[in-house]
Formats: structure tokens, sequence, C-alpha cells
């Protein structure tokens, strides 16, 4: 153990859109050996002498303030309660009459479903609804296991037995448990215990613990980074957990479907032990679990999600409140995975606190987004969770680089981590250092082996043009005729001139500085001037204030310009699509990954703030190779040229870009996988 710690650690110390989801209730009440919910069927009412003396005590205690009751009296209210319960029973065998009809209806569509899947597969489609019940199937039974934990019917060790079983097991759980929701947590427990053919697999146990994921709650780009990293992860034969906080702006008992579990998992903070509430459910087939904190509940009852005085205080008591959680049930991932200052507390606490309480074979991924926010504080608040601020406050530590009376939380969690994982889709990991590290330079390079470079990815279940349903017809780059169905149906929805030679430009842009905006208009005349037509649309489901559409729209009023005001969803894929070139800020695009799409959907994505560097290491990953080898060195007006002179090598271009699969599924996962083997082997 000494030894994993000293690689984990220096070497001076050991160490908001409302989608359909599919989501499971934990239920946390036992049912009946009849499995109904309802007590056994009604036997005949009898009433002893005893029963007899309660009742009379009872009626002489409801009256005591008025003349007692005559024997007549006493027997009229016991026939009178007779036939009330007689009702009641009857009013229950007439609901479990319903509740039966109701499962069979039930059994009957499950039946049909069953046939037309066994009548898809004899037909040879295997689609995507069999992958997703799959690993549905995985996440639900992962969560049914924490619900046995909390009720008590297992043991810690039992059930970190069985989470590592259905990770391991070759055999095919979909086939295995394919009636997972109307089981029983017993008759389940049953089933597990008696499928005992075990054999070892290669997949990890992922735990996420992070504040955001989409779509259920969103406000930058760690929330599409978490959903899909997990479900490219899951996809390809690992197990994926997210945990978050329960912030009070969701209802998720209203709209997403998770409920409660009405046992509670106590966390350390500020000297006691809290109360937290935990909400289970499926999120896009990935296991969730939600912390509530009871005692501080003020802490996520907020209107947003950060920009806080008391921000490290609350995610401080999330971080703990999550260890606390997975110890509370045994659970022991492979790795646990964390993100930003907001949760990077988890790596102190868990080589301090948490790696002898059988998490002694887990190892930290810390993921940064950016250094720009690092979480600034006094060292005693350190206490609050039970770190010791006295161990933690040196420079090879938490201490801040530039104001040594503070800790940098940020600079703790990459200092603690086993492998430091930075998002970036065109930066090197030596460029980062040297200009992106907002004073974590020297941090940065003494723990510079153990970082390694992502770039975000897209969802191309859902921006595919060979397969967008929003399109009014496919393509792919060994059928391109539907791009220039697209790119017409595009100029007749937004009034254009129908004139097949003309190319068109998109930009999506939802916030620029003054700079951009000055190159940015300066991009517009030269589009204009060489006779190509232009459209903005708003990029962001949530528009900012600051918008330059309105600036831009005063300046240009002419007849190949047009501008959408809204969030279109329908017409954004069609810009993708429709057009020739996108214009966007710049390559480097976490949220809306404008350029990725672009590449993919047969477009051109031309950066109007990128400044190409002739020492340009190409040193990143495999996506800030090529949009820098083919597209940084070009400006708008070469990209016109070119589409107008050379229009086969504009075709050779674009269609060796939709060859590149830029998705979460491929470089982004990859990378992690491998940073995950790479400290699961330490």
């Amino acid at each position: 153990m000494d030894a994993l710690l000293h690689t984990a650690v220096p070497p001076r110390f050991f160490l908001s859109n409302k989608l359909p989801l599919k989501l499971r209730l934990v239920r946390c009440s036992r049912e009946n050996e009849n499995g109904t919910g309802f007590p056994p069927d009604p036997s005949p009412v009898k009433l002893g002498e005893h029963n007899m003396d309660m009742l009379q005590e009872s009626s002489e205690s409801a009256n005591s303030d008025k003349p007692d009751l005559s024997s007549n009296d006493i027997w009229k209210l016991f026939n009178d309660a007779q036939r009330n319960i007689m009702y009641l029973n009857k009013q229950r065998l007439s609901a479990i009459k319903e509740l039966n009809k109701s499962r069979n209806e039930n059994q009957l569509l499950l039946s049909r479903i069953e046939e037309l899947e066994a009548k898809m597969r004899s037909n040879g489609v295997k689609g995507l609804a069999f992958k997703s019940d799959s690993l549905s199937t995985y996440s639900e039974l992962l969560l049914r296991i924490d619900s046995m934990v909390l009720l008590d019917l297992i043991r810690i060790e039992e059930a970190s037995d069985l989470r590592r079983f259905i990770l391991d097991s070759k055999v095919s759980i979909l086939d295995a448990f394919s009636d997972i929701q109307h089981k029983k947590d017993t008759d389940l427990l049953i089933e597990l215990r008696q499928f005992s053919e075990r054999s070892r697999g290669n997949g990890l146990h992922i735990v996420h613990i992070c504040t955001e994921m989409a779509p259920v709650t969103s406000n930058g780009s760690l929330a599409s980074y978490v959903t899909g990293l997990s479900s490219a992860l899951q996809r390809k034969g690992n197990l994926v957990e997210v945990i978050l906080p329960k912030y009070s702006f969701l209802s998720l008992d209203e709209v997403w479907g998770l409920r409660r579990i009405e046992a509670k998992v106590h966390s350390f903070f500020s000297g006691q032990w809290h109360e937290n509430r935990i909400w289970t459910g499926l999120v896009k087939g990935i296991g969730v679990t939600f912390i509530e904190p009871l005692y501080y509940s003020a802490f996520f009852n907020r209107d947003r999600m950060y920009g806080y005085s008391d921000d490290f205080e609350r995610f401080t008591y999330f971080s703990r409140a999550s260890l606390d959680y997975l110890v509370k049930l045994g659970k022991q991932p492979d790795v646990l995975h964390v993100h930003n200052w907001d949760t990077a507390i988890i790596g102190p606490l868990f080589w301090d606190i948490f790696v002898n309480q059988g998490l002694g074979d887990t190892r930290i991924l810390f993921t940064c987004q950016g250094f720009h926010s690092q979480c600034l504080e006094k060292p005693e608040k350190l206490a609050l969770c039970g770190l010791d601020p006295h161990r933690l406050h040196r420079p090879d530590r938490l201490q801040d680089n530039s104001r040594p009376h503070l800790v940098n939380i940020l600079k703790g969690g990459v200092v603690y981590a086993n492998k430091v994982v930075i998002v970036s889709t065109i930066h090197s990991k030596d460029r980062i250092i040297r200009t992106l590290s907002h004073g974590l330079e020297s941090t940065l390079a003494s723990h510079k082996e153990k970082l390694v470079i992502a770039p975000y990815g897209f969802d191309d279940t859902i921006w595919d043009p060979s397969t967008d349903k929003l399109l009014p017809s496919n393509y792919s780059v060994d059928d391109f005729k539907g791009k220039a169905v697209c790119k017409a149906t595009l100029r007749q929805r937004l009034g254009f001139q129908r004139q097949d030679s003309m190319p068109v430009v998109g930009c999506m842009f939802s916030a620029l500085s003054d700079v951009d905006l000055k190159n940015l208009k300066a991009a517009v005349w030269v589009a204009l001037k060489k006779d190509a037509q232009i459209v903005f649309i708003q990029p962001s489901q949530t528009p900012n204030e600051n918008s330059p559409f309105l600036s831009l729209e005063e300046e240009f009023q002419d007849q190949n310009v047009r501008f959408i005001n809204k969030h279109d969803k329908a017409l954004q894929h069609l810009v993708f699509a429709g057009s020739d070139i996108i214009l966007c800020p710049s390559f480097h695009d976490p949220v809306q990954q404008v350029p990725l799409k672009a590449i993919k959907y047969g477009t051109a994505p031309i950066a109007i703030t990128y400044r190409y560097p002739e020492d340009q290491d190409f040193g990143g990953t495999n996506v800030s190779v090529y949009i820098i080898r083919n597209y940084a060195p070009m400006s708008l007006s070469q990209a016109l040229d070119q589409i107008k002179n050379d229009p086969h090598g504009w075709n050779r271009r674009i269609k060796e870009g939709m060859t590149k699969d830029f998705s979460w599924n491929t470089e982004c996962s990859d990378v992690h996988l491998a940073a995950y083997f790479s400290v699961k082997n330490l």
C-alpha cells in the first residue's frame, strides 16, 4: 500500500431541457408475500372479550364529557363499525382485482414486445434499442443492489461481490435478468445468488462525482462531457455511475420519475454527522444517485448551481457525502472520476481518510475543463470535512502558489490525483502548461508525467447526417446528393434567392468580445463581396443577453443575410447540413462543439479568432492535428475562393473530414480508458 500511495501523490508525502427518460423506482418498502403490496385476504371479523373491552374503553374515552351510553347504543356503534370494515374490505378486493387486471394487461404488452423483438432479431435487425436495453439492465441491477443494502437485505460485502460479478460476467445479463422491474428485491436477490457461473472480464467500474450532467442539469461543458463520456464507456462494456447534488430546482419526483430512498446516509461535516436523503434512477441508461442534505438543506436550495459565497462549503459537503455514501454501500469502484475544483477536494479526502475504509483498490482520476476557476480559501476551512489544515497547507500540497496564506482547491485536485485529464480540442500539453495554467505552471510542470489531453466529442446518435431525422434528406460521404437537397431547403426556408452557385455561410455565436465582433463584421463584408449568402443562428438553448445579433442586424441590412434570433433545433441541424462553411468563435468550443459537428456534416469550420502559430507543435490530440492542419491556416476569403475555383479539391477536403469520427465514442473515450487502466494497474 505504501507503494501505491507513493505513486498517487508527490514524493514529499505518501500521500434545462426535460427529456423523456427511462427511470426506475427504487422501492424501499417490502411487499407482502402475495406480491400485491396489500395485506393478505380478509378473514371473517371476530371480536373476543378483550376486543370488546377495548371498544368499550375507546367509546368511553371519546365520550367522557357525555352521558354514559346504553348497551344498545354500544352494539349499534359496533354494528356500524363492522359494516364499515366490510365495506373497506370490499373496496380493497376491488382494488386488488383492478391491479391484477392491470398486471395482466402489462404482461400481454410485454409478450407482444418480446414477439416483435424476436421477429426483428430473426430479420437481422439488431438496432441501438437492444444495446440500450442491455446498458440499462446493467445500471438497474446496480441500483437494485444499492436498495438491498439500504434495506438491510444484504451485507455490504455481499453487495460488493454481486457488483463485481455483474461487471465481470461473460454471460448475457440482459438474457438472464430480463424482467427486473417486476421482481421484488428478495426474489431478485435469490436469482443473483443462484446465478453462480462467474468469469473474469475486462470492464471497469467507474463512478463520476460531479456537479452537472446533461440533460438533468447543465451549466456548461461539464454536463455534456459527463453524459457523452459515460454513455461511450458503457457502450464499450464498462459500468458507469454518476453521483450529483440534489438541487432544489430539479423536480425529480415529478419530471424525471426518480424517487427517494427512505433510508438515510450520514456524512461528516463541521464536527458532526448529518443525514442525507438519497434519490436514484436511470438517466440515458446510466445509474445516477442524487444526494440531498437534510440539515444543510439550504446548500442546494438555490436558484442556480454556482456563484455563491459559500460555494466551497456547499461542494465540500457534497464531496464528503459522496464518499460516505460509497463506503455505506460497500462500493469498491476501480476509479473515482472527479471534475474541476468543485469536487477536487475528494483527492485529499480519499488519501487522508477513505483509502483505508474499503477503498484500497480504488484510484483517483481528476478532469479539468480549464484552470481559470480554482477556489482559494482559508486553510482552516479544510477542517469542515475532517481534513487536517496543517498537513495540507504546504507548497507541495494545497498551498496556493501566488497567495501562500490560502489553499487552492483545484491545485489539490491535481496533486492528489493518480491521473489528470485536461479536456481540450486543440491545445497541446506543453502549451496548456506554458500559457493556460493561470498560475499553476509550476504545479503542472512537476506533475507533467500524469497529465493527459483528451478532446471533446459530440453525440453522434443525434448529430449524424446519414441518420439525422431533422433533415429533409440524409446523406453520407458515399452518397452525397442529400447535402444539395438540404442546401436548397435551407435557402427556401430562409427566403434566399435560389442561386445554386452561391455558397452559404452559417454563423453560430452566443457571445463575442469587442475584438471578435470586429473580426466577425469584417468576415461578413468579405463574404458579401464574394457573393455568399449568410445566416446567423442562435446555438444556445439559453440565449445570451449580450448577443451579438443586435448590433449585427443594424449594420447588415442585406438581402443575402438572415438572422434567427431564437433557438430552433430543427433549423440548427439544417444550417449544419445546408451550409458550405460554418463561422465559429474558435476551434476550442467545449459547449457547442460547432467545429466537430460541422466537419461531420461536410461543412468547413472557419474560426475568426484563431491565430495560426508558426511554432505549433501538433502535440495535442488527433482531433487537433486534423483541424489545425486542414482549417487553421485557411481564412474565410480563401475558403470561398477554393469553393469557386477548385470545387473538386474542396469536395475532397470536406469528404475526408466526414470520414473522421470525432464523437465521444472514439478518441475521447479511448484516452480516458487508457488513463483508467493506467491508474488501476498502479
